[in-house]
């Protein structure tokens, strides 16, 4: 292990190519910027970055823009709360929200706010607790040493502690956080301007979205004190200009191996692609049914949406036969070099070929893993809060070493936000998607199958999912918090309709979990710590780790690029988006903005691109440059960029932003938020 330590510090020839890279904080390759850009951020200046940064829970990031627990992020990442603090009569979504005073702000009904603190290198106490391990005690060693490391450093509520795989678990990190639960809105934009463009525009640009939103997180009821903030740039962004962008990018599939890429490109993806078609035909059909219906199912057909095209751009990059070819080529130069050496061959060889048939085993099991366990209940927050009840109280009643995952003592205040959540949950909704899953699950396994059978008995999943919705009592928050406050006990006496269907699934997902991870995670576990050991010994940090939802940092800068010939110009201004509207959705500017066209500098720019190497879970992130000032915000990638969860190609990835100037113009000559300007020290003239 020092052996291995030691080649991670050294920056080795070749370290990056281009401005590739979502870097760790603890290893990031000041050098190699400075080389392209003559600029090396040190210590402070990471630090710095690193404390202004900020986390959404529910899969985003954020920045920290005041001393006084100001927030900013984008509108689609807050758009859960804005729904469910929405109503049919004052609906936040279409009219937009403003906070002109701090008691207007409003509470956000299930969202939690994370602020890195320290991380510190685990990774010799987890390898040494998995040595010589394989399959369920290589799970259970694993678990428990994960387990007992998070609970020793979350010492009060309000810290979270998540142990983090980094190199397909050549290392391990322990991340610290300070947890903010008490979050409060305080500004968002009609979704019809943070969402111009709609489906069409998703993932393409030029882009004319205002796609950003404030909250503010408090302590003891006050708006939290913060010594780390991001302040505004006077200027914004500048072509040319060196960028960084600091998030939380969800995950990549850079460092799998061939035959996991053969599984997601012949099964994980167009699987799910079929699915999430699927789902949003459902749900469009469902939003013509009436204006509160359409209301109250937009923000999960924006997100079937969104996730469709996303997946539709990792199917493209994997079916590219040359980019394959390079993937393949990449694995075969490695494992060369493992063979060229006897040693090395028999640490390392059989890990490529372990993962391999470990994929054939996932192959085997995926319909009834994805059905039972992964994705079971489609969306439905009513299944949700069953299965949370019901493995909850399982689960506490065991040593926290032995719990899944997600019920370990470190995850508990989260677990407890979300399940006691006061959001409103919509009844024919839930209706629609119960049905729809109960359908699947019929339609996959097959009626003859013991668990279908069990479920749906001689009722058809209609009947079946009117009946659990019209019988379910676990709409109420306040019914969810005794059933969970009563234990085992309250639940076993309990005859809730949504309880008993997931009681009736409940031992068979648990036996396809544990055999997932026992004959599939464990080795992809195990075998990829062997191949990272190859890979270091080989390159060094010449490859960063895969994104694992936890802070990064990238760099590269403000740059058009050519698509199809034709030349891509790295700003769009005002006067585009005047230009684009149409009158008609998904080109229908609200009337907040249809009237401010006269107040406007129409030259002000609005969207732009740069070449920071991003993917999903990175929207919200900021975009500053090397005074760590605020020069816009991320919301999307472009089209090209889809294929960045396997690669990334410099001449045409693109991250796209709101820039900074826009979103000033569009606070002060749209919304007159006085109050939120000055707080962001762009008062006056901005």
């Amino acid at each position: 292990m020092t052996r291995l330590l030691a080649v991670l510090l050294l920056l080795v020839a070749g370290l990056a190519r281009a401005d590739e890279g979502m870097w760790t904080f603890n290893n990031f390759p000041a050098d190699v910027v400075k080389a392209r850009y003559g600029f090396a951020p040190d210590k402070a200046w990471l630090e710095k970055v690193r404390l202004s940064a900020a986390r959404l829970a529910g899969g985003c990031s954020a920045s920290f823009v005041s001393p006084n627990g100001l927030v900013m992020t984008n509108h689609h990442c807050v758009s859960d709360c804005v729904q469910q603090l929405s109503t049919a009569k004052s609906d936040y979504i279409a009219k937009g929200f403003y906070a002109a005073t701090a008691q207007q702000e409003r509470q956000c009904p299930a969202m939690e706010v994370n602020k890195l603190l320290e991380i510190s290198d685990v990774t010799e106490a987890v390898t040494k607790a998995t040595q010589g391990k394989e399959g369920a005690a290589f799970r259970d060693a694993q678990r428990a040493e994960i387990a007992r490391l998070e609970k020793a450093c979350a010492t009060a509520t309000d810290v979270r502690c998540d142990v983090v795989t980094l190199y397909q678990g050549g290392m391990y990190n322990l991340y610290k956080y300070q947890r903010f639960q008490d979050v409060r809105l305080v500004f968002a934009p009609e979704e019809a301007i943070a969402f111009f463009g709609g489906d069409p525009d998703n993932f393409e640009f030029p882009r004319y979205a205002y796609d950003v939103s404030f909250v503010r997180v408090y302590q003891d009821g006050k708006p939290a004190k913060l010594d780390h903030w991001l302040r505004w740039s006077p200027k914004g962004a500048q072509e040319g200009e060196l960028t960084f962008v600091a998030g939380h990018p969800g995950s990549t599939s850079r460092l799998a191996t061939v035959a996991q890429l053969l599984f997601q490109r012949d099964y994980s993806v167009p699987e799910r692609l079929l699915v999430l078609a699927e789902l949003r035909g459902l749900l469009n059909e469902f939003q013509k049914r009436g204006p509160e219906l359409s209301r109250i199912a937009n923000a999960l057909k924006l997100e079937m949406e969104n996730s469709y095209k996303a997946q539709v751009g990792r199917r493209e990059a994997l079916v590219d036969r040359d980019f394959f070819a390079k993937k393949v080529a990449e694995e075969q130069k490695l494992r060369d070099w493992v063979k060229a050496e006897p040693g090395r061959q028999k640490r390392f060889g059989q890990a490529w070929d372990e993962i391999a048939r470990a994929t054939d085993v996932l192959r085997d099991m995926r319909i009834r893993l994805r059905l039972l366990e992964q994705r079971a209940g489609a969306e439905s927050d009513l299944f949700d809060y069953a299965r949370l009840l019901i493995r909850s109280a399982e689960e506490r009643s065991k040593p926290n070493e032995q719990r899944l995952e997600e019920y370990a003592e470190a995850r508990r205040p989260q677990l407890e936000q979300v399940l006691f959540s006061p959001a409103p949950v919509y009844p024919q909704l839930e209706e629609a998607l119960l049905s729809f899953y109960l359908t699947k699950l019929r339609e996959q396994l097959g009626p003859d199958d013991p668990v279908v059978k069990k479920v749906l008995g001689k009722q058809s999943p209609e009947a079946l999912a009117r009946k659990l919705v019209a019988g379910t009592k676990l709409a109420s928050p306040q019914v969810r918090r005794q059933l969970y406050q009563g234990g085992p006990e309250a639940l076993r006496a309990s005859k809730d309709p949504m309880l008993e269907l997931v009681r009736s699934l409940d031992e068979e997902a648990r036996a396809i979990r544990d055999r997932y991870e026992q004959q599939v995670a464990s080795v992809f576990d195990r075998n990829g710590e062997l191949i990272a050991r190859a890979r270091f010994e080989a390159y060094g940090t010449s490859a960063y780790p895969d994104a694992t939802f936890t802070l990064r940092l990238s760099f590269g800068q403000v740059k058009g690029y050519v698509e199809e010939g034709r030349t891509v110009e790295p700003f769009t201004r005002f006067a585009g988006l005047y230009e684009r509207a149409t009158g008609e959705d998904p080109f229908r500017l609200p009337a907040s903005w249809v009237q401010a066209r006269t107040r406007l500098e129409l030259q002000t720019p609005f969207d732009f691109v740069s070449t920071n190497d991003i993917i999903g879970g990175n929207s919200g992130s900021p975009i500053f440059n090397k005074d760590a000032e605020i020069v816009g915000i991320v919301f999307d990638g472009n089209i090209q960029s889809l294929g960045g969860e396997y690669g990334f190609d410099e001449s045409v990835n693109r991250t796209v932003s709101v820039h900074s100037q826009g979103i000033v113009e569009g606070l002060r000559d749209v919304y007159n938020a006085r109050r939120l300007l000055e707080e962001l020290g762009q008062g006056g003239g901005g």
